[in-house]
């Protein structure tokens, strides 16, 4: 009797384990899926288990085309989009699944469409190319009244090079014109050694004539706002302008007309940490080279500056501001000479 009532109570043990080994294994078996999901894809060993469509979405379409190099910039109107030789465009022909495909943009800006031949989209929008495309479709007779919907699956190689006092300069990809401000921003923004002035070469011929645009690096000016920057051309943040502070002063050397580049003399003898105790200031001398060779000689009073009895002369970039240590000395050096000082001048860059 004691061994039957054993046999029944394991049975009813087996029993109730086959009823819960489903439920078990139904929480177990999710929770070591997902672990084991979290720990591949972490080591990129596993994709994402996201369901996907056939065509990409605005996002996976922005990463195709900064894979091709560098950060993009993506329109807040998808439509502004223009398409260009090399991009790869998906059509989708409603309700005839033998035509809807990914076709390239061949080099000419032509897409060959089967049973069609060639349509030339380049340059157009993507809703314009749909319009194309059925024309191109009811005009040869293949559908009567063709359905067509454009998307861009992959956008070609196009950029715009920043060079110059930028914080990454490089080529930034860009798939529409874009505001200068935002390209500068892109490429990390002017250091702080950009000139005031920044120079913009549209297309990608290196003769093409380049335009100047004003800037402020502690105001920003309107023209980086409303200056479109389209594939191919070229934005070129050159350095401040230098000047020389040379002679009786503490800190001799070059620096740096970062202000917006606007520095007067009483300016740079401050840059230049003022001047000594033997020097002459009363006969300070500006000395500026012209673009056609010729050099210009300002004799200046830096304690009539300071009295506010004379006006500080502006600089301009490459101009030499020379503190004599005497009379005497002042009248025997020469203009070569002090030209001769600037090339062991040291550079400052405050």
């Amino acid at each position: 009797m004691a061994t039957m009532c054993k046999a029944i109570m394991a049975a009813r043990r087996r029993i109730t384990f086959s009823r819960c080994l489903p439920l078990l294994l139904g929480v177990a078996l999710p929770l070591s899926m997902v672990a084991v999901r979290g720990n591949a894809q972490a080591a990129g060993a596993l994709p994402s288990l996201a369901p996907t469509t056939g065509l990409p979405s605005p996002s996976s379409r922005a990463g195709n085309a900064a894979q091709l190099g560098g950060p993009t910039i993506v329109p807040k109107d998808i439509s502004e989009l223009r398409i260009e030789p090399g991009d790869l465009l998906y059509v989708n022909v409603y309700d005839t699944p033998e035509l809807s495909a990914p076709y390239r943009v061949d080099l000419a800006g032509f897409l060959t469409l089967p049973l069609c031949g060639k349509v030339n989209v380049r340059g157009l929008t993507m809703p314009e190319a749909a319009k194309r495309l059925e024309a191109a479709l009811k005009d040869g007779q293949i559908l009567n009244q063709p359905q067509v919907n454009v998307d861009v699956q992959q956008y070609a190689g196009q950029f715009v090079t920043v060079i110059g006092e930028v914080g990454s300069p490089g080529r930034i990809a860009v798939i529409a014109p874009t505001t200068l401000g935002e390209i500068l921003a892109q490429a990390g923004g002017v250091t702080p050694m950009a000139g005031p002035h920044i120079k913009i070469r549209f297309g990608a011929d290196d003769t093409a004539p380049e335009q100047e645009v004003p800037y402020s690096r502690s105001q920003g000016t309107r023209e980086t706002a409303s200056i479109l920057v389209r594939p191919g051309d070229s934005i070129i943040v050159p350095r401040a302008g230098i000047v020389y502070v040379l002679g009786a002063v503490n800190k001799p050397g070059g620096y740096l007309m970062q202000e917006d580049g606007r520095l007067n003399v009483a300016e740079a003898l401050a840059l230049s940490g003022g001047t000594t105790l033997l020097a002459k200031t009363g006969g300070l001398r500006v000395i500026r080279r012209n673009p056609d060779g010729t050099v210009l000689d300002f004799p200046l009073s830096y304690d009539a500056i300071a009295k506010g009895k004379q006006t500080p002369l502006q600089l301009q970039a490459r101009d030499i501001v020379y503190v004599p240590t005497s009379k005497t000395k002042s009248i025997f050096e020469s203009t070569q000479s002090i030209l001769g000082e600037v090339a062991v001048a040291a550079i400052y860059t405050h």
